[in-house]
């Protein structure tokens, strides 16, 4: 039986509190937050004996080293500039820990740089656990142990309203600034074997998925994550987002008219204002999900030889909201991914130490068959 620490009671973290809970490998869940009445509030409406709320104060290191030490796992569902800070206090005080990523600021690079700290503490420290990066990354490791040599990962991901509306027909289901983010920053890909950058909301290609189609899928920043250095010798790494038929080119106008650049500002009558916080003040209202159903769609596309033969896998997830607990499509898949590498850290389904990329450590059957059992279903398929 495990003890699992949940930092912060936003969306995430509430969600992967509410899947601890109904874990029978899980005796107790702490869920800590700057706010005690937010955590208590999340608390009662998961209603478990199980949970318990606690104020942290992230920001502080030995009061979160107080709270974590406690625990057998972390789960850091923070915003991801407390991701090096949390990862540093759980080796020093011997804990494991999992978070959801963050490639602005290289965050992710600076907890990876972590790994030999990790292993002499004794403890597995696992980031980028979300849908993309995260999901893509597990099933990315799992299609290539199937192989005896890799050529290519083709991944696309794309949380999307199932009622689209304009002007965008998107529906925001997580930050609108980080969004503004993989939409400005360059790409970084593979192709032909060598490393490059190719411009975010371009190559717009067709997509199709069951009930779904056409749909168009295009470069964005951040997806290809720790992939890039766990297979350096790939002749083709790319990750696309999915979106419906029209939205790069209407974002890409955005783009280039330096409305989303987070460092671009104008002088209006004398005061200085940033162009991304009139652009995010204007179009949030109109993208927010509120109450609308979203789904999350997933292809990851494996390629390469096996016993001297082509061969291919293909992993995909269609995933919608809740309908009953009112959870999001990308929540669902979001934090389900997290409490089960969690879990898996904790029952020792996992035992390597140190600081691990995703693709390089969860065993994707397990996974795969423990987010079936959350109605998040994978499917696998070979392709000849």
């Amino acid at each position: 039986m495990m003890k699992v620490a949940v930092l912060g009671s936003g969306l995430m973290g509430k969600e992967a509190a509410r899947d601890l809970v109904h874990s029978p490998g899980v005796e107790h869940v702490g869920l800590a937050d700057i706010d005690l009445s937010r955590a208590e509030k999340v608390c009662k409406s998961i209603n478990s004996p199980k949970i318990h709320a606690y104020k942290v104060d992230a920001g502080n290191a030995a009061e979160l080293a107080a709270f974590m030490k406690s625990y057998d796992v972390v789960i850091n569902a923070l915003f991801y500039s407390f991701n090096e800070m949390v990862a540093r206090t759980a080796i020093g005080v011997g804990v494991s820990s999992v978070d959801l990523g963050g490639h602005i600021g290289h965050i992710t690079d600076k907890v990876l740089e972590l790994d030999e700290k990790a292993r002499a503490a004794g403890v597995t420290i696992i980031p980028d656990l979300g849908v993309a990066p995260g999901m893509i990354n597990i099933l990315s490791g799992y299609g290539v142990s199937k192989l005896d040599k890799l050529d290519s990962l083709r991944l696309f991901v794309g949380g999307i309203p199932v009622q689209p509306e304009p002007p965008l027909e998107y529906n925001h289901v997580f930050s609108m600034e980080g969004l503004l983010d993989h939409y400005t920053d360059p790409s970084t890909i593979i192709r032909n074997g060598k490393l490059e950058e190719v411009s975010s909301l371009s190559e717009i290609e067709p997509i199709y998925f069951e009930r779904y189609g056409p749909l168009e899928a295009f470069h964005t920043s951040g997806g290809t994550s720790t992939l890039l250095k766990s297979y350096p010798k790939v002749r083709t790494l790319e990750y696309k987002t999915i979106r419906y038929p029209g939205h790069a080119e209407k974002m890409k106008l955005l783009v280039d008219l330096n409305l989303t650049h987070n460092d671009s500002e104008v002088e209006v009558g004398g005061v200085k204002i940033k162009t991304r916080e009139v652009l995010l003040k204007t179009i949030d209202p109109i993208v927010s999900l509120k109450n609308k159903e979203d789904a999350v769609l997933l292809r990851v596309n494996v390629g390469g030889e096996k016993d001297g033969k082509q061969a291919a896998y293909q992993y995909e997830m269609v995933t919608y909201k809740d309908r009953v607990t009112n959870v999001t499509a990308m929540a669902r898949a979001t934090a389900n991914t997290i409490s089960v590498v969690a879990q898996m850290i904790g029952s020792q389904a996992i035992t390597k130490k140190g600081v691990c990329p995703p693709e390089q450590i969860v065993p994707g059957d397990l996974y795969i068959k423990e987010m079936g059992q959350r109605g998040v279903v994978i499917t696998e398929k070979q392709i000849t």
